[in-house]
């Protein structure tokens, strides 16, 4: 077994599935589904035969190949499930392991699956309350049951991952959740632009071309995500010469573009709809503040990726972006009582000091850069081949555990938890619990010199 954290596994040999709502070309995908596939996609690259199942949108072919990865599409919104479960039944021993990707409701793949086959549940983040802004009521409780007991009856024998702080606590507390839940964030994507021309020497140097300073928002046009928020916003600093950019697609864009026009706030909120990728980061570069408005988010990708341009966020405290915003930091959380014009407005007086500026942005960079996506993939190569090597996801060692790993050059100390640290445990080479990791540490899954524990 090679140090955890490094991904140097060979999975030659071993076939896998991963089931998920959706690919990433389906026109409602989402993080959750670049997560998945990029997953995927290091599981090629180290050996495995990989097959992604996931539903299939009108526009869709039923099988694909793409990045070395089989696809396999069926069923629509709903339909997939019991699809995808009738496709695996067939292929029941098929796969060396399956990884299942809850978005609100799991695939129950366990149900259907040979005990063999280790299960591996990731969770992006709970939809409890959610449920009840996309479906009626009857449906809601419904899905509720679905992601709360029925799934901890399905996967009672099997492991979890999830990708925040937020979602373990809110499965452990919310869904009640008993069994192991491991911690592997969603990666960043390192933006390729050109460097500015220099820095800039005023808060207006990111005036756009009218000569308004632009704030973005990024994002699916959903009801959760409640960019109706920015009506508020754009009318409170508008006046001031803010613009509101709102990028993406999503049922909620033509009420909203209605509530704009009704306001009349077409000179200081525009949407842009959907940008190809080149654009959308022009766009997000030249922007002083990024915002987001959602109730709630499993990690909060978009506040990463904002983060990677050296730009902040200002985003409410809740499940998700409370970690991926390091408040006062690299950010600033809206607290309860306050409102997010009145937050944006105090991060925008912040921003018109070039030194604090300039120190929020390198902040930003910086904590981008502890998520590359080599890294989290890595990890979860790591735990799927010792999961392999084990026969299950579950771990005998609870915890996640700072290791004392002895090697050539002297011993040092790593992050493990799960089948991984099991797996180091039982080596021949001493190795030894050094202390439980901090939370910090388990999120970024390394031994920091400087242990600070609390949330990240």
């Amino acid at each position: 077994m090679t140090e955890p954290g490094t991904g140097q596994v060979d999975l030659s040999g071993t076939r896998i599935a991963i089931v998920n709502w959706r690919d990433p070309w389906h026109p409602e995908a989402g993080g959750a589904e670049r997560h998945a596939w990029e997953v995927a996609r290091g599981l090629v690259a180290r050996g495995a035969v990989v097959e992604f199942v996931t539903s299939r949108a009108p526009c869709q072919s039923r099988r694909d190949r793409r990045d070395g990865i089989g696809i396999a599409r069926m069923g629509g919104r709903f339909t997939v499930y019991p699809l995808v479960l009738a496709w695996l039944a067939v292929r029941r021993w098929a796969f060396t392991a399956v990884l299942d990707c809850q978005n609100g409701i799991p695939f129950f793949t366990p149900w259907v699956l040979s005990r063999r086959v280790p299960v591996l549940c990731v969770m992006f983040h709970v939809h409890t309350a959610q449920f009840g802004m996309h479906f009626p009521g009857w449906a809601a409780r419904v899905g509720r049951l679905l992601e709360g007991p029925a799934a901890r009856l399905a996967y009672r024998r099997h492991a979890c991952v999830a990708i925040s702080p937020s979602t373990v606590t809110a499965m452990r507390e919310g869904l009640r959740w008993p069994g192991d839940i491991y911690m592997i964030p969603t990666g960043v994507m390192a933006p390729v632009l050109a460097p500015p021309a220099g820095p800039p020497e005023s808060g207006t140097a990111h005036a756009d071309r009218e000569g308004r300073e632009p704030v973005v928002w990024v994002g699916r046009l959903v009801a959760h995500k409640r960019a109706e928020l920015l009506l508020d916003v754009a009318e409170r600093l508008g006046p001031a010469g803010v613009c509101v950019e709102v990028v993406g697609r999503g049922p909620a864009a033509g009420p909203l573009a209605a509530q704009v026009a009704e306001r009349g706030l077409g000179d200081s909120l525009r949407l842009h709809g959907y940008l190809p990728e080149e654009a959308k980061l022009a766009l997000v570069s030249g922007a002083m503040l990024h915002l987001n408005t959602s109730c709630g988010e499993g990690w909060g990708l978009c506040v990463l990726e904002a983060a990677a341009l050296g730009l902040p966020t200002v985003a409410f405290d809740v499940p998700g972006l409370r970690d991926a915003v390091r408040d006062g930091e690299t950010g600033w959380l809206v607290k309860d009582g306050e409102r997010i014009e009145d937050v944006t407005q105090r991060a925008l007086k912040e921003l018109s000091d070039p030194v604090r500026r300039a120190a929020v942005a390198t902040a930003c960079r910086d904590w981008a850069a502890s998520f590359p996506w080599e890294a989290s993939v890595a990890r979860m190569a790591g735990l799927v081949h010792a999961a392999i090597q084990h026969g299950t996801f579950r771990a005998q060692c609870r915890g996640a555990w700072v290791v004392s790993v002895a090697g050539p050059a002297g011993a040092h100390e790593v992050v493990a938890e799960g089948p991984v640290l099991d797996t180091l445990l039982g080596e021949d080479s001493p190795v030894a619990l050094v202390r439980p990791a901090t939370a910090l540490e388990r999120l970024l899954g390394r031994q920091l010199s400087q242990v600070a524990d609390g949330p990240p």
